[in-house]
């Protein structure tokens, strides 16, 4: 008896995950830190191709001290752009995935009511 099982996109294609220092020197504890943070982005919408942080250290004269940008490469949709700043890196990481994740959610929310 042949019997098809239907392999989510998740295990078909592997997600790209960039993280980019400018400025900073990126830890392996960063890079670590990011890339769990950033792969948790699946949950929310499975056609991500590629994620791309990018991690720069802001002006002296800047409150905010490091700056993250969140790119998300999806299929057949242009790139969602996300920013966040903050004093601690890790707290910046945090926010700009939270950012991502929630446009995330509202993109798949709308292809959701224009197929009804």
């Amino acid at each position: 008896m042949w019997l098809s099982r239907t392999i989510p996109f998740s295990e078909r294609a592997s997600m790209r995950i960039d993280i980019i220092g400018r400025g900073i020197d990126i830890t392996g504890a960063i890079r670590e830190h990011a890339a769990e943070k950033a792969s948790k982005l699946t949950r929310y919408f499975d056609h991500i191709q590629a994620i791309t942080l990018n991690c720069t250290r802001g002006d002296h004269s800047d409150h905010a001290s490091f700056n993250v940008e969140l790119i998300i490469d999806l299929e057949h949709h242009k790139d969602m752009v996300c920013n966040a700043q903050g004093d601690d890196l890790y707290l910046a990481i945090d926010g700009v995935v939270q950012k991502g994740s929630r446009m995330l959610a509202e993109y798949k929310d709308k292809l959701k009511t224009e197929k009804r």
